[in-house]
């Protein structure tokens, strides 16, 4: 049943494109277990149907740039075949590390956006209205 959860959350989360990836490794990692190799491996299992999906829906809608995309699909299947061979090489406390400050980079960033987004313009708002 928690595969099922844990499938159902990821899924939505990538249908978004907010990277549902990241967090299907933490949900794998953390309630079922599973080494970070064998649950960074899942994920890209995961990620092929969830991401076909998206994009057709996406082709659908015509928010894709094509252009972009191709070129932004041969650099990373070059960037993801090295990270491949890296990371499988790696000790997997390493990677957790690696994976952890990652996360921590993403959630300083967020932080940061929603600040510059939501306080600082209600800041300036309240100063117009003096």
């Amino acid at each position: 049943m928690i595969e099922v959860l844990i499938g159902l959350i990821s899924g939505i989360i990538s249908g978004t494109g907010m990277g549902g990836g990241t967090i299907l490794i933490l949900l794998l990692s953390i309630f079922m277990g599973l080494d970070q190799h064998v649950a960074q491996a899942t994920n890209l299992v995961f990620f092929v149907p969830t991401a076909i999906a998206a994009i057709f829906i996406s082709l659908k809608k015509k928010i894709i740039d094509l252009r972009a995309g191709v070129v932004v699909i041969i650099v990373g299947v070059v960037g993801a075949t090295i990270g491949a061979i890296i990371s499988s090489k790696m000790n997997v406390n390493l990677l957790k590390k690696f994976f952890g400050i990652f996360l921590l980079i993403i959630a300083i960033y967020e932080i940061y956006s929603w600040y510059k987004m939501y306080i600082k313009k209600k800041i300036r708002h309240t100063k117009v209205k003096k």
